[in-house]
């Protein structure tokens, strides 16, 4: 057995590089979705240093907040699963984020707990509300056509609320997950099953919080969801971006019990990832 994880580039080939080799280990892969705007010149030289390292070929222009990044991550997944290789689980994560523990402590949890999928998770509105109006308005960021925000508004302005098909319980929260290679084969199969599913998500601002938690907790898997993504992440009042994370957290990222962390920035603080090193190193 195996552990896949798929990181989502889109920058700083040095940050990848000391990721990719926090996270190596003889029974894991690393897969890199490397934004289309990226020069992959730049960042060649991390899978021809460091075994078990590849680029998702299929790659994708990718716009925050857009469907673009699900595109990305639909695209790891299926390259992933295309390997047939016998993995436990696809661990998602960002050029951001940096582990907690080490690679062997990890893998030892993810392959006893290989029936299970990881990701936090609220339901919308009764336990979330702010996702509420961004499923009602349309969002054509994706769309690259003249005058998309003048037709953005107007759609917004004359059209009724949109409404997800279906009658799906809405889900949501942070996402960065890991889930089975069955969850991620599932929710590939059911967006070509459903396509107007698919296009409300494409419609949909910050789809990417929202759209593989509602497919799998409306699923028949939703049993094996564990309401926990074991990532330590913390958004400051009224920030849409997480708060970067120095020595002045490393008591708390050491006491949170949780196996990755995001962000991290070394032109900010480097120390602090020292530290988590050394830390994995001992264990």
């Amino acid at each position: 057995m195996r552990l896949a994880h798929l990181l989502l580039i889109h920058s700083n080939p040095q940050q990848t590089q000391r990721l990719v080799n926090r996270l190596h280990h003889a029974d894991a892969d690393v897969y890199i979705h490397l934004d289309a705007k990226a020069s992959i010149n730049e960042f060649a030289h991390i899978a021809e240093t460091t075994p078990n390292v590849f680029f998702i070929q299929k790659r994708v222009t990718v716009v925050w907040g857009n469907y673009s990044m699900i595109e990305a991550e639909l695209n790891g997944f299926a390259e992933i699963l295309a390997t047939n290789k016998k993995y436990s689980h696809i661990n998602l994560l960002s050029g951001a984020d940096y582990p907690l523990k080490s690679a062997a402590e990890i893998q030892k949890f993810f392959f006893a707990n290989a029936d299970k999928s990881f990701m936090r998770h609220f339901a919308i509105p009764q336990d979330w509300d702010e996702p509420v109006s961004r499923l009602q308005k349309y969002n054509f960021g994706d769309f690259n056509i003249p005058g998309k925000h003048q037709l953005q508004a107007l759609a917004n302005r004359f059209l009724p609320a949109r409404k997800l098909p279906a009658n799906l319980q809405i889900y949501g929260r942070s996402q960065w997950f890991t889930i089975t290679p069955g969850a991620a084969q599932f929710c590939i199969d059911y967006l070509k099953a459903y396509p107007k599913i698919q296009r409300f998500f494409k419609l949909t601002w910050a789809a990417d919080e929202l759209i593989f938690q509602t497919l799998l907790l409306n699923s028949p898997l939703r049993d094996s969801i564990v309401n926990d993504h074991l990532r330590y992440i913390r958004f400051r009042r009224g920030d849409s971006r997480p708060h970067t994370l120095t020595m002045a957290d490393v008591e708390i990222l050491t006491g949170s019990g949780k196996f990755y962390a995001r962000k991290f920035a070394p032109e900010i603080d480097t120390a602090i990832m020292d530290v988590l090193d050394r830390l994995a190193s001992k264990a």
